[in-house]
């Protein structure tokens, strides 16, 4: 199964950037076994994701739907990314 993850953050963020670290080392871990894309957006540049995000950043959605915000972990993501239904 393919899935997608989001980070949603802005630029001089440093949660946004530790939450960037801990998912490229969860997506270098699974690239043998799991099909991941990664994509970054900005609450910047879009206005919706700025009022439903702000407070939050960075959050991280799996397949469009929040996995977590603040702080990502590890573990969870891993989980969550090799369970069958996300």
């Amino acid at each position: 199964m393919t899935h997608s993850v989001t980070l949603i953050g802005k630029p001089e963020c440093h949660l946004c950037d530790d939450a960037r670290g801990v998912i490229q080392r969860v997506l270098a871990q699974l690239q043998a076994t799991a099909s991941v894309t990664f994509d970054e957006k900005s609450i910047l540049d879009d206005d919706v994701l700025y009022q439903q995000y702000w407070e939050q950043i960075p959050v991280v959605l799996i397949d469009g739907e929040q996995h977590t915000y603040w702080r990502v972990d590890e573990k969870r993501l891993t989980a969550a990314l090799t369970a069958d239904d996300v």
